[in-house]
């Protein structure tokens, strides 16, 4: 079963005497080997559980990959595409010696935390240089540290100039047991952010806005690249003006690629939520039509569309 979830890896029996000898051996083992400088890894099977399919494919696709990964053309789907749910990366600009020797502490650190952390070193001035702004960062910034969150894409940005595999540790270990707080994006806001039929929201200001208890807040979260957000961007805008002298209601938007939020995660674009007054920090996803006309009767009904009344037959 194993074996046919992961096909790029070749599999293999031996039950010879004179193998486990050689390979010094005395109970029954899965041996992944490898072309890297760890050479073998050994998975010693439980002699009463036997192998657990699920277990053991996790073991070996993460040791099948190098304890610490190098992010560049080769590599860069196959680090994507792993099932390791956090991966901490080292930014380096390689053409230096000082920020070369950093690695050391990296790789120590790196074998604890293996199946858990995938550990990737990127390169500031090479392929790694597209992914800098993901990160608010341009190649001043390096060396420096983050952790990621896959499944949310949440950042973590570990404090000071301590590269010590002992610092790096402590700082996964603390990321792991939820006492990190996440590192967010936030741009600045424009001067005239407030006073546009559509008001322009960045990170540090989109609380105070969204969570007025006063106004019904209804936010677009767009990505400056979405071709979908372009397509209704006039809509959006129309919508501002309809509103825009309405005292109890607010179209906003946010550029969701420079500017993070800790409760919200934003996973596609557009994304529409509406934030209607009132206590209780409340929020509405709206899923319908992207033209103003459903806008409008979105918000004239409280955040919520009016049921269309069912169709008759007409019979002749």
């Amino acid at each position: 079963e194993v074996a046919v979830e992961m096909e790029d890896v070749p599999f293999g029996v031996a039950a010879a005497a004179e193998l486990f000898q050689a390979y010094g051996l005395a109970a029954d083992t899965v041996c992944l080997f490898k072309k890297s400088e760890e050479g073998r890894t050994d998975f010693p099977v439980d002699p009463v559980r036997g192998l657990e399919v699920a277990t053991l494919t996790r073991l070996l696709r993460a040791h099948s990959l190098d304890l610490v990964m190098e992010f560049n053309n080769e590599t860069s789907d196959l680090i994507f595409g792993t099932n390791i749910p956090h991966h901490m990366l080292l930014f380096l600009n390689t053409s230096s010696p000082a920020q070369l020797a950093l690695r050391d502490g990296f790789q120590a650190a790196a074998a604890a935390f293996r199946g858990e952390v995938l550990f990737v070193v990127v390169d500031v001035t090479g392929y790694g240089a597209d992914v800098l702004s993901f990160f608010g960062m341009t190649p001043a910034d390096a060396p420096t540290l983050r952790l990621v969150k896959m499944e949310n894409n949440r950042k973590y940005r570990m404090d000071g100039d301590t590269f010590s595999d002992t610092a790096i540790r402590a700082f996964v270990q603390a990321v792991l047991d939820g006492k990190v707080k996440p590192h967010l994006l936030s741009a600045e806001p424009p001067e005239d952010w407030d006073t546009r039929p559509v008001k322009v929201l960045v990170g540090k200001t989109f609380d105070q806005v969204a969570f007025d208890e006063t106004k019904n807040v209804f936010v677009k979260f767009y990505a400056p690249w979405c071709s979908h957000c372009q397509a209704m961007a006039g809509d959006w805008e129309e919508l501002g003006e309809r509103y825009k002298d309405h005292e109890d209601i607010v179209i906003a938007e946010m550029d969701a690629t420079a500017n993070e939020l800790e409760n919200i995660t934003i996973m596609g674009f557009p994304t529409l939520h509406y934030f209607p007054a009132g206590p209780g920090r409340k929020m509405v996803e709206y899923k319908s039509a992207r033209n103003v006309e459903t806008f409008s009767k979105f918000l004239e009904n409280g955040g919520m569309l009016p049921e269309e009344p069912p169709a008759v037959s007409v019979v002749p």
